[in-house]
């Protein structure tokens, strides 16, 4: 039977948009979803503390002379991701080690500033890097962390200088330790004055390797 009127046109514009929605498939091109290349995510980087090449020298100055004196590296370990700069890990530095080469003058420093047999590291914890650090080659940043010292903790910068090659690193440093501010004790006396801030230069240096 023939089909007429309305229902004609309504089955021919049917099979009108089925015809084209089947040609328009063939047609296109399978859709992909392509994810945009660059560099991969930055590798954490680790660094080991060798105590061995490693030391810290400080220095104070009094009314007589200036006094110069090291202490060792216990150990260390620390990482930072070079993108974001957040870091973590510790330097320790044995406080027991303190040597000025003068005998009496240690044992006061021990005994009645450092406190070294109550207290016997000095601890450096980092959180943030400040600035590029370069994977290969030299770098200056600022090192922001935590110093425990003689019991307490203390915000503190570092300006620091490092260089990084081959799976090896080395980094210096120069900060101020506001000693007397940071509540240890004063060693002057009537006829010594010290001065309230030793500065400190850190000389480190140890192995790396770098971690998705």
């Amino acid at each position: 039977m023939r089909l007429t009127g309305w229902k004609s046109i309504w089955i021919g514009g049917a099979f009108l948009v089925v015809l084209t929605v089947f040609l328009s498939a063939i047609a296109a091109p399978p859709t992909m979803h392509v994810v945009p290349s660059g560099p991969s995510a930055a590798s954490e980087l680790s660094l080991t503390v060798d105590p061995g090449q490693s030391q810290v020298h400080w220095t104070v100055d009094s009314t007589l002379h200036t006094v110069h004196g090291t202490f060792a590296v216990k150990s260390g370990a620390l990482h930072f991701d070079p993108e974001t700069g957040k870091a973590g890990g510790e330097i320790v530095v044995l406080a027991t080690s303190g040597d000025s080469g003068n005998s009496s003058r240690d044992e006061k420093m021990h005994k009645l500033v450092l406190e070294s047999a109550k207290y016997p590291d000095a601890t450096f914890r980092p959180t943030q890097v400040e600035g590029k650090v370069a994977t290969s080659g030299n770098s200056d940043v600022q090192l922001h962390g935590v110093f425990l010292l003689h019991g307490g903790e203390h915000d503190l910068t570092v300006p620091v200088h490092a260089e990084l090659e081959n799976g090896k690193w080395n980094a210096k440093a120069k900060f101020e330790v506001p000693y007397i501010q940071w509540g240890l004790k004063d060693p002057s006396n009537w006829l010594l004055k010290v001065k309230p801030v030793v500065r400190v230069e850190l000389e480190l240096a140890g192995s790396m390797k770098s971690s998705k």
